[in-house]
């Protein structure tokens, strides 16, 4: 039986932005919407890992001393985002709060640092393994962040042929205002 390959692994090949012109129009909005769900998942996990570096990092520096407040009592000023004006989604839209439809329990990196139990040990965890864990976690948010920007990049391409089929009058740009 042939192995499965993930969505983000078919989005992020070459082959998935190639040849664009010779695409029926279908196709290029099946996959611009299937980027779109792959930049919400990959969203989703940034954050969740943002999260839980920010809570490593209070956990330093309740122990160096500098702060003084319980994790507890700061928890909403940890887990809370900070205030933006500009969104820095190329994507330019809003981004789901709903757990992505695969998140949580696979094989990949993200799911094994996701999996991590080190939250509900937190007081307990040395130092070295809190670097471990925090180094982990950093190496994790940087691979997702590229391919983040790997889907944003092939999501630029397809947008813009649908956009120069539109301009040159090779879609009918009724037919997608009409379509639910």
């Amino acid at each position: 039986m042939p192995q499965q390959r993930r969505r983000l692994d078919r989005a992020l090949e070459p082959s998935f932005t190639s040849d664009l012109d010779s695409l029926a129009i279908e196709e290029l909005r099946d996959r611009r919407q299937l980027l779109d769900i792959l930049d919400t998942e990959l969203s989703y996990y940034r954050r969740i890992l943002h999260g839980r570096m920010d809570l490593l990092d209070f956990e330093l520096r309740r122990r160096a001393g500098t702060e003084t407040r319980s994790i507890i009592d700061a928890l909403p000023e940890i887990l809370a985002d900070p205030p933006s004006g500009k969104t820095t989604n190329p994507l330019d839209r809003e981004l789901s709060v709903d757990t992505p439809e695969n998140a949580g329990g696979g094989r990949r990196d993200i799911d094994q640092a996701l999996g991590d139990d080190f939250l509900a040990r937190l007081p307990t965890i040395g130092d070295n393994e809190h670097a471990a864990i925090r180094d982990s976690l950093a190496a994790t948010e940087r691979t997702v962040s590229e391919q983040r920007r790997a889907v944003h990049d092939a999501h630029d391409l397809i947008t813009g042929e649908l956009t120069r089929r539109y301009r040159d009058g090779l879609a009918d740009a009724d037919e997608l205002l009409s379509t639910p």
